[in-house]
């Protein structure tokens, strides 16, 4: 009746931190989520499921000291209660996670501005970018939802705001919902700059704010592309043959016209 050794001590006291550490994060977020304007969450984490593996965990643990206090031999089961919970929950939340989008919410809301981009592009003519809200909004419906949350709840779709005779992107919003894309024509009509109504890339909570990364906003912009060139054409002289090297480094002539 020597009580458990150092190393099922360490690996209960590392189990049971993890077990915090995940759990009580999911934990928090859930019920963080459902106050903040702004979540950076595709769908906020199950309060249930964490609330159970936090109740166990609870349930291990005084398990596992009441089998410490009464110096309960190496052998006893309840030692190997934290650890074994970890593992399930962790099996778990790998099983459930199966199908879903490795990217998080930043990076979704960078690929979906990067989408946008191309598609309006692809509509550019030489003489200006598209800047008709009938002609851009069905490039934002092709968009999905955004991964973001307004107090807990998905927000529903892009949606899409053009200005005009703007001189620059647009690098911040009050009042503007989050999922909002930005389009701002220049004066000249030639190019357009969209920026993306979310959340900062550091931050998971918070105000609506323009999509940036390190204080820097993402831009996209979309141009009126150059006027095509003339192709030059080589025109042979009248009475001068053309000589055309052949491999072997002979010279091959070429039929005056």
């Amino acid at each position: 009746m020597s009580g458990p050794s150092r190393k099922a001590l360490l690996a209960n006291v590392l189990c049971l931190g993890a077990l915090g550490w995940i759990y009580g994060g999911d934990l928090s977020d859930s019920l963080r989520a459902r106050t903040e304007q702004v979540s950076a969450l595709l769908t906020p984490p199950s309060t249930v499921r964490a609330s159970v593996v936090l109740g166990l965990a609870g349930v291990g643990l005084a398990v596992f000291v009441a089998g410490l206090l009464r110096k309960k031999p190496e052998g006893f089961k309840g030692y190997r209660l934290l650890p074994i919970l970890l593992v399930l929950a962790l099996f778990l939340d790998l099983v459930l996670a199966e199908g879903r989008t490795p990217l998080d919410s930043p990076e979704m809301a960078a690929v979906a501005l990067q989408r946008f981009q191309n598609e309006a592009q692809k509509l550019a003519t030489v003489e200006a970018v598209p800047a008709r809200f009938p002609v851009l909004q069905p490039l934002v419906d092709a968009l999905g939802p955004p991964p973001y949350l307004e107090r807990g709840t998905p927000v529903p779709a892009y949606t899409l705001q053009v200005r005009t005779d703007c001189e620059g992107p647009v690098h911040d919003a009050p009042g503007t919902r989050a999922g909002t894309l930005l389009y701002c024509v220049a004066r000249d009509g030639k190019q357009a700059w969209v920026t993306l109504v979310g959340l900062p890339a550091e931050v998971r909570f918070g105000a609506p704010a323009v999509l940036s990364h390190r204080g820097a906003p993402r831009v996209a912009v979309v141009r009126a592309p150059l006027p095509a060139e003339p192709e030059e054409q080589n025109e042979g002289i009248p009475g001068i043959d053309l000589e055309i090297p052949t491999v072997d480094g002979g010279a091959a002539t070429s039929p005056s016209p």
